[in-house]
């Protein structure tokens, strides 16, 4: 793909739409040159702004069309596959500054919010109006356009879906700079082709979402978590069907190993969960959630969930039903990736998504392939649903104990091809929730086969003929 240069009669004409927010040269934020995945590597733009409405999208897309400049647009930039790494240069749009919860229409149980907004602002708004927003994605601080972009799922899309399921209309900029509403504030459709959930999970490379209206439900009246060690993983991992089996809903339910515990809990400063039980070391554990809309539904739900687990071979239950509770359970399940940040030199991942069925047999593969390796393994995940993030790492922050980065990048490579050919293998996909970018591009290609690679790259040239918005991510290699 052949773009050309940005010019300074280019960045005059930009600037006329957009005023001083237009920023070059070493006045760019090194920021938005990546994403938080460090090892998808960075790329600085020749151009950013931090755009403030549909109409400034919209022009500015317009003259980037007509110039054949490439644009890439970001949020917050808290995505783990590249997704929002300028790699071609050109122009960075930034949507922070669209951070208005527009409206509520209680009636109709929707919020029009813009794609600034970040999840943990409507989640708590929402709240305060009796209502939830449902998808409950670890990173609390993205924004819903990039959780939108990339159908981010998250601990609660076992009972409740993903973003998917709650996008109802969004107003979107093509890349020509013609500005199409999607969708309505309707229940359901069947009304042509549904090219809203096109653009939902498109990693913004066929359009630039700039207003979204979102499905809200009332917020359960009461929650409590059950947190069950296991002796080792299988074990645990074994039990999950279970719920679903016997009848049972709940709101999250996420699996995890020992070491991802306590690179956690020493992040935080402070042990939650129990290391042994009677003299048995814990390996893994579950970490349930229910809802209800009264107390007696809540115990009903909680004691069926300890009697099932305990016969299932769970070392012990802990109760959490109280806010301080389950605040401490849950800020430990959050804070995994916090921790190895903050712990490691290096690090790569997958989020890979099997049947609930085939979870077990896929983490026992990871573990036994794994040993072939030189970097650690750490795994935890989205149990009830079949989604889970397995991460490589090595070396010790600042301790200089990593092997070199190119070795540790063939390595992953080498192991992460494996694993995404079991996970085709048990029909699984490669992503859950965290999308494909610019990392995953070319394993994206191996799971999903040539056909549909061709599919994607053809709807891709519909909305983009020029091949400007985001490229080098998805279905299109550079």
């Amino acid at each position: 793909m052949a773009y050309n240069q940005v010019t300074p009669e280019f960045v005059e004409e930009l600037k006329k739409i957009c005023g001083t927010r237009v920023i070059t040269g070493a006045d760019i934020n090194p920021d938005y040159s990546h994403d938080e995945m460090p090892i998808y590597g960075s790329k600085m733009p020749d151009v950013t702004i931090d755009v403030q409405s549909t109409e400034e999208i919209a022009a500015v897309m317009k003259a980037c069309y007509e110039n054949n400049i490439p644009v890439t647009v970001r949020g917050a930039g808290t995505g783990l596959v590249g997704g929002c790494t300028p790699v071609c240069g050109g122009v960075v749009i930034c949507t922070m500054k669209m951070k208005n919860i527009i409206e509520y229409d209680f009636d109709n149980l929707v919020v029009r919010v813009q794609p600034g907004v970040l999840l943990n602002d409507l989640a708590q708004d929402a709240l305060t109006h009796g209502l939830m927003y449902c998808p409950d994605p670890g990173e609390k601080f993205a924004t819903l356009g990039g959780n939108v972009s990339t159908n981010a799922g998250g601990m609660r899309a076992v009972k409740y879906g993903s973003t998917r399921d709650y996008v109802r209309a969004m107003t979107v900029v093509l890349p020509t700079g013609e500005v199409v509403k999607l969708g309505a504030p309707v229940s359901k459709t069947s009304s042509g082709y549904s090219l809203i959930n096109l653009l939902i999970g498109s990693e913004g490379t066929l359009g630039v979402i700039t207003e979204i209206t979102l499905k809200l439900i009332p917020a359960p009246k009461c929650t409590a978590s059950l947190v069950v060690p296991y002796e080792n993983l299988v074990d645990a991992i074994k039990t999950v069907p279970l719920f679903k089996k016997n009848h049972m809903n709940p709101q999250a339910l996420e699996f995890f190993e020992r070491p991802i515990l306590i690179s956690s809990e020493e992040f935080l400063g402070k042990a939650v969960f129990p290391r042994t039980v009677e003299g048995v070391e814990c390996g893994a554990y579950l970490l349930v959630t229910f809802d209800a809309n009264n107390e007696d539904e809540l115990a009903a739900y909680l004691e069926e969930g300890v009697n099932l687990v305990l016969e299932a071979g769970a070392l012990d239950v802990l109760v959490a039903d109280t806010p301080a509770k389950i605040k401490d359970a849950w800020a430990a399940r959050s804070a995994f990736l916090e921790g190895i940040e903050e712990q490691v030199e290096y690090y790569d991942e997958c989020d890979v998504v099997v049947p609930v069925t085939k979870v077990a047999e896929f983490t026992l593969y990871c573990e036994q392939i794994a040993a072939d390796y030189q970097f650690e393994l750490k795994m935890f995940g989205h149990a009830g649903d079949g989604n889970l993030h397995i991460y490589a790492t090595t070396g010790h922050k600042g301790a200089n104990d990593a092997m070199p980065m190119g070795e540790f990048e063939d390595q992953v490579d080498d192991f992460m091809t494996k694993l995404y050919a079991k996970t085709t293998e048990l029909d699984g996909q490669i992503s859950g929730e965290h999308a494909i970018g610019y990392g995953k591009v070319k394993y994206l290609m191996d799971n999903v086969g040539p056909v549909n690679i061709r599919l994607q790259q053809e709807i891709k040239k519909v909305f983009d003929p020029k091949l400007i918005l985001n490229p080098g991510k998805v279905c299109y290699k550079l």
